[in-house]
C-alpha cells in the first residue's frame, strides 16, 4: 500500500510522504488563495474549488476562510453552507450529505496520534527528515443537519441525519439521527419532532 492508502484506510502511515506532503502543500496555499478572495469574485472562487475540494455539490458555499488539510479526501452534498473559520483535517474521509449547515469557528478532525509519548513524538530518518507515527478515523454527518457555532468533531465520528449540534459541543461518540445533542463531551438530549414547527412558535410569525 501507498502511504496514502494508508492513510485513507485508517492504518499507521508515514505524514513525510512526498505525494501526500505535496497534496497538503497545495492544499493549504488554494485555501489561503480562497480566504484572499472576495466573496464578489465568484468564478475566481469556483475555480480555486474545483482543485482544492473537487467533490461538492451544487449550491453547496463556503464563506471562508476555510482551511483544508487536503480537500479532495472531503465530500460534501448540494446546498451545504459553512461560516467563518471552517477548518477540515481531512486525512481520512470526510462524508457530509445535502442540506448541511456549519456555524462559525467549527473544525472536522480525522487525525488520531499514539496516546504514548515513546509512540507520538517526532521521529527521524537516515536522511534527516523528521516523521511521525499518525493514523485516522473517518467522519461522516448525514444530510438536512445544523452543527451550530464553535463545534468539533472527533475522528470516528457519525452524525446521523436531520440532527442539530448546539454550540461548542465536542462530538465525541455517534448522534443517532433526528437528535438536538449538544454539551461537552455532546449528548443527546431529546428527538426532534413535529412540535419543534416554528408554525409552533407565534412569537416569530
Amino acid at each position: 500500500m501507498t502511504e496514502q492508502e494508508k492513510m485513507l484506510a485508517g492504518k499507521i502511515y508515514d505524514p513525510s510522504d512526498r505525494q501526500l506532503e505535496a497534496r497538503r502543500v497545495l492544499a493549504h496555499k488554494l485555501s489561503k488563495m480562497y480566504n484572499d478572495s472576495f466573496e464578489t469574485e465568484e468564478e475566481k472562487r469556483k475555480e480555486i474549488l474545483d482543485e482544492l475540494m473537487p467533490n461538492r455539490g451544487k449550491g453547496t458555499y463556503l464563506q471562508g476562510p476555510i482551511f483544508f488539510d487536503y480537500g479532495q479526501f472531503t465530500t460534501m452534498g448540494e446546498c451545504c453552507y459553512a461560516n467563518f473559520n471552517f477548518t477540515v483535517l481531512d486525512t481520512c474521509p470526510v462524508t457530509i450529505g445535502d442540506n448541511v449547515f456549519f456555524g462559525p469557528n467549527c473544525t472536522i478532525a480525522t487525525p488520531m496520534h499514539p496516546f504514548r509519548w515513546q509512540e507520538r513524538n517526532l521521529k527521524c530518518k537516515e536522511d534527516g527528515t523528521f516523521y511521525d507515527d499518525e493514523y485516522g478515523k473517518p467522519v461522516t454527518i448525514g444530510s438536512n443537519c445544523w452543527i451550530a457555532s464553535n463545534v468539533v468533531i472527533a475522528a470516528g465520528v457519525t452524525i446521523g441525519e436531520g440532527c442539530v449540534i448546539g454550540a461548542g459541543s465536542v462530538v465525541t461518540k455517534d448522534i443517532p439521527a433526528n437528535s438536538l445533542a449538544a454539551g461537552n463531551p455532546c449528548r443527546v438530549i431529546r428527538q426532534i419532532t413535529d412540535a419543534d414547527s416554528i408554525q409552533n412558535r407565534k412569537e416569530l410569525l
